[in-house]
């Protein structure tokens, strides 16, 4: 018996300390729980994901407007994290590597998504008779129900309609709120050309969104 209580007082120490570690883990900046993870703590990674799951799925489906496919994206871009950590050094924020490693993966993917959408339409038959064929939507069909859904689904449309260079700035600096330094590091554009095709993409929107989701003025 004295064996059993001795356990219990083990396990409820054990389980304490581990429970302070995490919340020390949670207070440390994304730079630090890098290095932690690096050095292996795996809880670092966890939170990390945690942190910026939400965050780089709106950035992830703005650029796309494709549910599924960004959900694989978002998987993708942790594990690319995950494999090449030791890659990473604190010269650079987190969030900006992080960003660029999303941001390959969705160009990458709306270029892919680009040449298919083009070959099909362009497609031959055995007779060299050109024809079209159908093109599945791959757009997320929100609930048309809910007014701020709907509202979403329209936004959404938006973004669609302007081109995907000026569409991937709007997003990172008037959606996920990035500093103009950070988008022209993780897009490698000079910061001029930053500015000018955000600028651009918002007057787009403008238009665009008029009648149904004022696009508020923005610095």
């Amino acid at each position: 018996m004295a064996k059993d209580k001795a356990e219990i007082v083990t396990q409820k120490t054990q389980d304490k300390s581990a429970f302070s570690q995490y919340e020390a883990l949670q207070e440390m900046s994304d730079e630090d729980l890098m290095s932690q993870f690096q050095a292996g703590t795996v809880e670092a990674f966890n939170i990390l994901v945690e942190r910026y799951s939400d965050r780089l799925m709106q950035y992830l489906y703005r650029f796309l407007g494709d549910m599924k496919r960004c959900e694989d994206l978002l998987q993708e871009t942790f594990l690319r994290v995950h494999r090449n950590r030791h890659s990473y050094r604190r010269i650079a924020k987190f969030s900006t590597w992080l960003y660029t490693i999303a941001g390959n993966l969705a160009r990458s993917e709306y270029r892919k998504r680009k040449r298919r959408r083009m070959q099909s339409i362009q497609s031959v038959n055995r007779d060299n008779e050109e024809y079209e064929m159908e093109i599945p939507d791959e757009s997320f069909s929100p609930d048309k129900h809910a007014e701020s859904t709907i509202q979403d689904h329209y936004i959404q449309e938006a973004m669609n309609e302007i081109p995907p260079a000026f569409r991937e700035v709007v997003v990172l600096r008037d959606i996920q709120q990035l500093a103009y330094d950070e988008i022209a590091e993780i897009t490698g554009l000079p910061m001029g050309t930053v500015k000018s095709r955000i600028n651009r993409g918002r007057t787009k929107l403008q238009a665009l969104l008029k009648d149904v989701y004022p696009f508020e003025s923005q610095s």
